[in-house]
């Protein structure tokens, strides 16, 4: 259904190519889409033809390849006139066409706000799901992380391979599809040559990502109510925060290993910056200010732009200062794909036993600025959190090290 201003309905004429021949189409302007504020030209073709049409000579239209081509006669009526009778039969058929069609227009425009915005609904319930996910991923595309849209990207592959289609309508979308394709995530499978399933976590990331595109859907309009709402999200697992402790962060960096792999590894234990972050970070974000260093960016996670200040061995960490300001400081550091295996390497050369990742060296921060009494909200600002709650996983950390340290000796005492 077609939301209509004023639309007219005419009769016209197209010339064939191959002979003197016009075939009858109808004409509506302006027509206007769902979702689209420019007008349309709507044509419909009668399958019939005429051979005599009678030009005006008062009425030119265009010159073309030099020749003046003259518009069709009209009565007063608008009917086109012909020579022959049979067209002239066939010019009435068409208007009598163009009537009804005015008629079907004109009674749409009759129709009140309500009205129309309940066909406008019933039109964008049949739009599919997955190309207005993709609408949303390009516009994200332009403000969010590379990470957020690479998430979203995933989200929009699970979709279609739970619905086994290249479309789902918004009419489809119900409390009982939303639960359904819940427990689809759960047991997703791992993407790319990955085995397994993904995990818990993963899936509520997903999870949460599909409900803000049903929320934006129902502000947009293609659904009649806030279903998102009502659906309950996937709880997610605690998950264990691997660290190192100051005496394995200086046993590896004593340990030998791929210069620029290190460098960025220990900065971020002394900065608690991201490796999306570090591997972005130019020379001209690292400021020397009030005689000492900070740095001054925007983290490629939030979008937000962070002053920090960092120590003076941080910034030894960054290399000789360029004096191109657009190149970066840890110019050559691999994404972390494929960082993953040097720095296992690296690791296991140290002796540390414990599985760890790039973004350990961030937790490793968090977890020894808390244990060495800098308050929390302190940290979570350094971290660049836009809420305390995050920053207080590492605080459980600390908590359970207080408790273990309870033990950790005993007096000989005679009972």
């Amino acid at each position: 259904m077609k939301r209509l201003d004023y639309t007219k309905v005419s009769v016209k004429l197209k010339k064939s190519e191959w002979r003197d021949e016009w075939f009858i189409y109808l004409e509506a302007y302006p027509v206007y889409e769902v979702g689209s504020d420019k007008p349309k030209r709507v044509r419909e073709y009668l399958r019939r033809s005429i051979t005599t049409p009678i030009w005006d000579k008062r009425r030119s239209e265009r010159a073309v390849a030099g020749r003046i081509k003259y518009k069709p006669k009209r009565d007063d009526n608008g009917v086109i006139q012909c020579k022959s009778k049979q067209d002239m039969e066939t010019c009435l058929y068409a208007d009598g066409v163009r009537v009804l069609r005015q008629k079907e227009y004109d009674n749409m425009a009759l129709f009140t706000d309500q009205q129309l915005e309940l066909a406008e609904q019933s039109e964008r319930s049949k739009c599919n799901v997955l190309e207005y996910i993709e609408k949303l991923i390009k516009e994200r595309e332009e403000t969010a992380s590379e990470s957020i849209v690479v998430n979203w990207r995933r989200l929009h592959t699970l979709l279609s391979m739970f619905a086994k289609s290249d479309y789902i309508q918004f009419s489809q979308i119900d409390m009982k599809y939303i639960e359904a394709f819940r427990s689809f995530l759960i047991k997703a499978p791992q993407g790319g040559s990955k085995k397994g399933t993904i995990s818990r976590n993963t899936a509520s990331t997903y999870f949460s990502i599909f409900k803000a595109a049903l929320k934006q859907a129902f502000v947009d309009g293609y659904l009649n109510c806030d279903i998102a709402a009502k659906a309950k999200n996937i709880m997610f697992q605690s998950a264990r925060r691997e660290y190192l402790s100051l005496e394995e962060l200086n046993i590896l960096a004593k340990t030998p290993c791929d210069d620029i792999l290190k460098r960025a590894a220990l900065f971020s234990a002394l900065t608690g910056m991201r490796h999306s972050d570090i591997q972005k970070l130019k020379w001209s974000e690292v400021e020397e200010y009030n005689g000492g260093y900070r740095l001054n960016f925007t983290q490629q996670k939030t979008k937000g732009v962070e002053y920090m200040p960092i120590s003076a061995q941080a910034y030894k960490l960054c290399g000789e200062r360029k004096k191109d300001g657009e190149l970066l400081v840890f110019a050559g550091l691999p994404d972390p794909s494929w960082i993953s295996k040097p720095l296992e390497r690296w690791v296991k050369a140290s002796g540390i036993t414990k599985h760890i990742t790039f973004h350990c060296f961030r937790h490793t921060y968090a977890t020894l600025q808390l244990a060495n009494g800098t308050d929390i909200y302190t940290v979570s600002k350094m971290l660049g959190h836009t809420n305390v709650k995050t920053t207080q996983i590492y605080a459980k950390v600390i908590d359970k090290k207080k408790d273990e340290a309870t033990e950790a000796f005993k007096l000989d005492i005679d009972e």
